[in-house]
């Protein structure tokens, strides 16, 4: 597949805390300690950059403190380092401060951006000043979609530089592509420091923060990947795991991604994840191995220390999560129903027809309908055409071969409370389940279904619970899906009957069992319906995003977050090692600016998964996805993003490889114990 080449970069977040040691000439303090001015014109010293700097909610580099800065160009280049936390964005102060009594009008915000951003005859040069603690550096930074030039920057820089404490200790850090083409071209007074060196000197990457108590456990990947731990555990990692059951808490010894499979079960449970160089070598944390501790993950730092059983115990009595109600299923549905008629959108709202959906054909299903529904509206979501196959079946099943009883058996044995053995027993049932027979008349409605919307194909079956997607609870990763091949006769393997019974199976994964059970959810009301559409077994590309920035939860630089992957690795549960393009698509920029975070590992140096022309065509299904579904599971003024599964695929283009989309959820979104974010007056 053809590439988009060029370098390594990142997004320039927010910002976060104040450094403690930083570095700099002896210069005086210029600004009154008590004071809380509107800007400054001169930094003397770290505190007077104290008082100014800002603190994100979130940031795309862990560890960095910022303050806004910007330069006049028609008065004079007089600079202002404006008082970040007060004015979260530069139209705020701007229009503020530098509007009128003799100076040109500020425009309204969406001209100015256009305007100051983009302009090559804008009024100002807009940047900050930013300090990355982990690094130990200070760098001046525009934003990654601003078309200044290398005049402006200069400009820019030498003022600042000028003008504060640190003097030559400043650097210009590139944070797009476009922005380090133009940075190849400063003079050779401003140096310049790129995103990898600033990553390489961050030790601590805070994931999902929050606080939480357990029984420290040092565990390799290997060990919990796959396997059960104890949920009262903080797991201290040698490597970033595939999967992992509940735990109370995880600190890996490697970097991960905010889209990493066990970051999104973190952000879904609620419990602390973070990411420490060198972890499990760690003196503090090797002397507390075994010992019950509070771990607490913030923005910027952590801090663990040992407690009493006792206050463990009491700890997750106050803390425990409430429990979630499942709808029971609904068995009154009993037709294989088109997913273009899952929902009836013509009286009922989105949200209350998904609702109204999910006891009946599961969340998946109904979300993957709702997809459909939205497409066959003109939106511009690529969607294969599919069926679900209703609760009712599975159900039928279950009843016909006495599952439920055997179920009934296995919960009222004494010995059901311990872990191990309900592993064991569970899987056991899985393989008994899937040793009965289906009934051929129901396969054989599936196959002609299947026949009449994808003739000649193999056919994909998709679990589809009506335990997913309900409050902080997404079922992402509790369970597989299976191809089935209509020539394959009977039971035998890679047959229909054999792939609809391994899905309906793992309702009783031990995994899936364990968070439910988090989650004090009653097991018999939970029912797999089956998602079915056409295999696409060769895609050139497949990927997962989020329809929101995840680094800026404030809402003031919205984007698009995606992992992409070439071929058919996959993204949610690599083999170590491989790790996926990981990029913010500033979709609504002009020129659309890509911000790169990680690069695939499996690519070209310097090359990337998807191709320019590739991300726009995703971003406009994503946009179409963000904006449908925001009725539903979005509110006014809160983050809200959708969890998208898509993939790039040449089987009906041969040679030009298409996006199609596999899946969209609502996806739980971050949480930040961040303080001092600014307040916008």
């Amino acid at each position: 597949m053809k590439r988009w080449t060029f370098g390594m970069l990142l997004g320039l977040g927010a910002c976060a805390t104040a450094p403690t040691d930083s570095g700099g000439t002896d210069w005086a303090c210029t600004l009154d300690p008590e004071s809380d001015p509107d800007f400054a014109t001169q930094l003397g010293c770290k505190a007077d950059y104290d008082l100014v700097a800002s603190v994100p909610s979130d940031s795309s580099i862990p560890g960095a403190t910022s303050v806004k800065t910007v330069v006049d160009r028609l008065d004079s280049d007089n600079l202002y380092f404006q008082n970040s936390k007060r004015y979260c964005i530069h139209w705020e102060f701007a229009s503020t401060h530098l509007s009128g009594g003799g100076l040109p009008i500020v425009p309204e915000m969406s001209q100015f951006n256009t305007t100051e951003y983009y302009s090559p005859d804008r009024r100002f040069i807009l940047g900050a000043l930013s300090y990355y603690e982990g690094a130990n550096q200070w760098v001046y930074e525009i934003s990654p979609y601003d078309t200044a030039d290398a005049d402006m920057i200069t400009t820019a820089f030498r003022k600042i530089r000028e003008n504060v404490w640190i003097g030559d200790k400043l650097s210009f850090h590139p944070t797009s592509a476009s922005v380090e083409t133009v940075a190849a071209g400063l003079p050779a007074d401003i140096p310049v420091l790129s995103t990898d060196d600033l990553y390489a000197g961050i030790d601590y990457q805070p994931l999902n923060p929050g606080t939480s108590t357990g029984l420290l456990s040092f565990h390799t990947a290997d060990e919990v990947d796959g396997g059960y731990t104890p949920y009262r555990e903080i797991v201290v990692l040698d490597e970033v795991p595939n999967d992992i059951s509940i735990v109370a808490g995880i600190i890996t010894s490697t970097f991960q991604t905010p889209l990493a499979h066990i970051n999104v079960l973190s952000v879904n449970r609620g419990t602390p994840n973070m990411a420490l160089r060198g972890a499990q070598d760690l003196e503090e944390l090797k002397a507390l191995d075994g010992k019950w501790v509070e771990l607490t993950v913030g923005s910027f730092d952590w801090e663990v220390h040992e407690i009493t059983s006792t206050e463990a115990d009491a700890w997750w009595e106050a803390n425990k999560p409430d429990p979630i109600v499942v709808q029971p299923m609904d068995l009154a549905v009993t037709d294989l129903r088109n997913t273009d008629s899952i929902l009836d959108l013509e009286s009922t709202e989105l949200g209350d027809a998904i609702s109204s959906a999910i006891p009946a054909f599961g969340a998946k299903a109904t979300n993957y309908g709702a997809l459909t529904e939205a497409a066959e509206l003109g939106n511009p979501i690529p969607i294969q055409p599919g069926f679900a196959i209703p609760m009712y079946y599975y159900n039928q099943f279950m009843e016909d071969n006495g599952l439920w009883a055997r179920m009934d058996e296995l919960m009222a044995d004494p010995q059901w409370s311990d872990p191990t053995f309900r592993e064991t027993a569970l899987e056991a049932f899985k393989d008994e389940l899937r040793a009965k027979p289906v009934r051929q008349e129901v396969v054989d409605a599936v196959i002609a279904r299947a026949a009449e919307l994808f003739p000649g194909e193999s056919i994909r079956f998709r679990s589809s619970t009506n335990s997913e997607d309900l409050g902080k609870f997404t079922g992402a990763g509790l369970y597989n899906s299976e191809t089935g091949d209509p020539s394959i006769p009977g039971d035998d393997k890679d047959s229909v009957a054999w792939a609809m019974k391994k899905v309906w199976s793992q309702v009783w994964n031990p995994r899936a069992y364990e968070e439910r059970n988090y989650y004090s959810m009653n097991h018999l009301d939970v029912g797999m319906a089956l998602l079915v559409h056409a295999n696409f077994p060769d895609e050139e590309a497949n990927g997962v995003a989020i329809t929101n920035n995840p680094f800026d939860s404030s809402g003031l630089e919205p984007a698009f977050y995606v992992n992409a992957q070439e071929g058919t690795t996959d993204v949610v549960s690599p083999e170590p090692g491989l790790l996926p393009d990981a990029y913010l698509h500033y979709f609504h920029d002009p020129g659309e600016p890509i911000v790169y975070i990680q690069h695939s590992t499996i690519v070209p140096a310097g090359e990337t998964v998807l191709t320019r022309t590739e991300s726009h065509d995703l971003g406009v299904a994503l946009d179409a996805i963000h904006t449908f579904f925001q009725p539903a599971y979005g509110e006014t003024n809160d983050w809200y993003a959708m969890d998208v599964e898509w993939k790039f695929d040449d089987k009906y283009t041969p040679g030009t490889p298409t996006v199609w989309i596999k899946q969209a959820r609502p996806f739980p979104g971050w949480t930040s114990d961040a303080t001092g974010t600014c307040v916008s007056e």
